[in-house]
């Protein structure tokens, strides 16, 4: 890696200013040490989430995207609304960093980390998008010798979110899921390990080409939200399954709503006046929203009785609220890395590269299929 103490290290930054203007940057920042328990990994591969773009780019029109400078140096800058600068005041002249997770090798380990110098690792840290990043070594994940950076670059937000969902229905007593914007790296993830555990998942997409992927992968049920009669196909999936529990990444508009509904007429088609009350059925219906894929509010006309919950679930509140156990799901991230959890990806950006307004406008495209990798160190010597 070289000399710890001369080396600078470069991040992607972006921050917000008080005359409305966001700021896309890379900030130069000596070297980080790492403490007892602590190790730094050189990053080679970094996916560019969803909620990575959310950070990024904020409450900005990006569609006002632009090249400028900060601090002298290059900088994608873009317009913010004074609605959304009033949304977002803890943020005001803060240089965030951004990348949620990512792969690399380890070069240097504290004291009580040495088992992990050399070792090719998976970690979410936030700060990935950079060429060194400081970790603690309880969040990293070794991987094998023959493990690239490209395939652990993805091995930690969608595999253990997947996995969560699944555990997640396990520990709240259900015994199905239905699932929203099925079709992405996440929902195809998700499929695989419900077929592998003989779950039944009821996938939600929105184009007959989305559907098709995922019955060429054995989905049972993939059914396309603009059809005139989904609701109805909705309910009947449900009522077959019996899934009483949702995962929405989209969170605007009207879907978790419809998905309640649809719960609450399924049950009564296939339990009667068995589980019926004044106040609707009483079996537990929730949908988590777990993504904001569409920014406007969630909409909810409270039409599924009054045994239903909407809440919030972000995989790092998961984890730590299952403690140890979250080994054994990470080690099975591990053992299927190349095949339930493998990611695509449609091209690499240097950290440079995202500066470029009009590379930004193919990478902040927020389409299914459309994954982007960012590669910090891609042609720089290794060690």
């Amino acid at each position: 890696m070289g000399d710890s103490n001369t080396e600078m290290n470069q991040q992607i930054r972006s921050l917000l200013t008080e005359d409305g203007k966001l700021k896309i940057f890379i900030k130069e920042t000596a070297m980080p040490e790492p403490g007892p328990g602590e190790v730094i990994i050189r990053v080679e591969a970094s996916p560019l989430n969803p909620s990575d773009q959310l950070t990024m780019v904020g409450p900005a029109d990006t569609a006002t995207a632009q090249a400028g400078t900060e601090n002298g140096q290059p900088a994608l800058v873009m317009n913010v609304p004074q609605a959304g600068l009033k949304r977002s005041p803890a943020r005001i002249g803060k240089a965030l960093p951004i990348g949620n997770e990512g792969a690399g090798r380890v070069v240097r380990a504290g004291e009580g980390a040495e088992a992990l110098l050399g070792k090719m690792v998976t970690a979410m840290t936030g700060t990935m998008y950079a060429k060194y990043c400081l970790c603690n070594a309880a969040m990293c994940i070794p991987m094998p010798d023959d493990v690239t950076a490209r395939e652990a670059a993805s091995a930690f937000v969608n595999p253990l979110t997947a996995l969560g969902f699944v555990e997640t229905m396990r520990r709240e007593g259900h015994k199905a899921i239905v699932h929203a914007a099925a079709a992405s790296n996440l929902g195809q993830m998700l499929n695989r390990i419900c077929i592998a555990d003989g779950i039944d998942l009821v996938n939600i997409v929105r184009s007959q080409e989305q559907a098709d992927l995922l019955k060429s992968q054995g989905a049972q049920y993939a059914l396309i939200s603009t059809d005139p009669d989904f609701k109805e196909q909705l309910i009947e999936a449900l009522a077959e399954t019996g899934a009483t529990l949702a995962f929405d990444p989209i969170s605007g508009g009207s879907l978790a709503d419809e998905i309640l509904d649809a719960m609450e007429l399924a049950i009564a088609r296939v339990h009667g006046a068995q589980v019926n009350t004044r106040y609707g059925s009483n079996i537990w219906k929730q949908v988590y929203l777990y993504g904001m894929l569409d920014a406007s509010p969630t909409i909810l006309k409270r039409t599924a009785g009054l045994a239903w919950g909407v809440g919030g679930w972000l995989v790092t509140n998961f984890l730590a609220k299952i403690g140890k156990d979250a080994d054994a799901l990470r080690a099975r991230v591990v053992a299927e890395l190349r095949t339930t959890f493998a990611s695509h990806y449609v091209g690499e950006l240097s950290l440079a590269e995202m500066l470029d307004p009009a590379i930004f406008a193919l990478y902040n495209v927020k389409k299914t299929g459309h994954k982007y990798l960012v590669t910090p160190t891609k042609g720089e010597e290794n060690g």
